[in-house]
């Protein structure tokens, strides 16, 4: 029990890690995001790259999407302008998830160290800068008690159980991958707590390209919310977002074995393998939309205009 409670603090401290690293890049960029997206979003293909450069700065594609609602709430963007940004958000976020595969653990209190005394500065520039270290040393603390965590867990009777049914149905993998987003609020947590255990011999590969798939539908959850109270436009938005990614992962799901074995090929790591994989996923998934954009701007407003 003492070691469960101690893996959901360490995911405390994961997301933690994430809202600092998010906060402190997002004050070095707040009133350029915010431009950029304003100005540069007149085409799919435009919103697209502006989408994928923002999440990528910003560590988080649930924070892009809710900034976009919100602008479309405001009609600073019509909702056709969107569905280029939500597809270069899914890019962008995979930047985190190769992030958090590097192995910087002993530089960790070093980063700790220097993020807290920059934090205490007053100019916001070096501040921010601060902000984001000490985001960063969180995260990969995180990541590595994971790792440490997964290999006595793994063998209590529920969590071996559970595990063993993961393994055994990509679909329950799917929808697990889905609830635990949707719960703790963050794909990359999730990618994140499942490298631990593919990285403590836990978990098969392809259970864990499942559960990352899922959570690109659970992350999701973010922009429903943020739509909720919206105008017309900020809810197909999210509607837009959704759709998207459960297309994605629908288009993929007869596919895992292959992603696994592509995995495989491209790195010796467990987790890096799956960090590859991710990004083959968005990047491939998104491509293949993005020709398509205008239409599928309409397809969105047939299925959820109530006008």
């Amino acid at each position: 029990m003492l070691k469960i409670l101690m893996f959901i603090l360490l995911i405390a401290i994961f997301i933690f890690g994430m809202t600092l690293l998010r906060k402190g890049l997002f004050q070095l960029s707040a009133d350029s995001t915010k431009k950029w997206l304003t100005i540069f979003t007149n085409t799919p293909l435009k919103g697209f790259i502006i989408g994928m450069i923002i999440t990528a700065i910003m560590q988080s594609s649930s924070a892009v999407m809710v900034i976009t609602i919100g602008l479309v709430a405001a009609k600073l963007l019509t909702f056709p302008q969107t569905i280029g940004i939500i597809l270069g958000s899914n890019i962008g976020t995979t930047f985190t998830t190769e992030l958090i595969t590097f192995n910087i653990e002993s530089y960790i209190i070093p980063i700790t160290i220097i993020g807290a005394i920059l934090a205490f500065i007053r100019y916001k520039g070096i501040q921010s800068i601060g902000i984001g270290l000490l985001g960063i040393s969180c995260v990969f603390a995180a990541m590595r008690g994971f790792e440490y965590l997964a290999f006595a867990i793994k063998e209590t009777a529920w969590v071996k159980d559970m595990l063993l049914t993961l393994d055994g149905n990509h679909f329950y993998a799917i929808l697990a991958g889905i609830i635990i987003t949707a719960i703790i609020q963050s794909s990359t947590a999730t990618t994140g707590i499942i490298m631990g255990f593919l990285t403590a011999g836990a978990m098969d590969l392809d259970t864990g390209i499942a559960i990352m798939l899922g959570a690109n539908i659970g992350t999701c959850a973010d922009a429903l919310l943020a739509a909720i109270g919206a105008g017309r436009e900020a809810k197909l938005t999210a509607y837009a977002h959704i759709w998207l990614n459960l297309l994605g992962v629908a288009a993929f799901y007869p596919f895992i074995n292959i992603l696994t074995q592509i995995g495989i090929e491209a790195a010796s790591q467990v987790d890096v393998q799956l960090a590859h994989v991710s990004v083959i996923f968005n990047v491939v998934s998104s491509l293949m939309v993005l020709p398509f954009a205008n239409r599928f701007s309409k397809l969105i407003i047939r299925l959820h205009d109530r006008k």
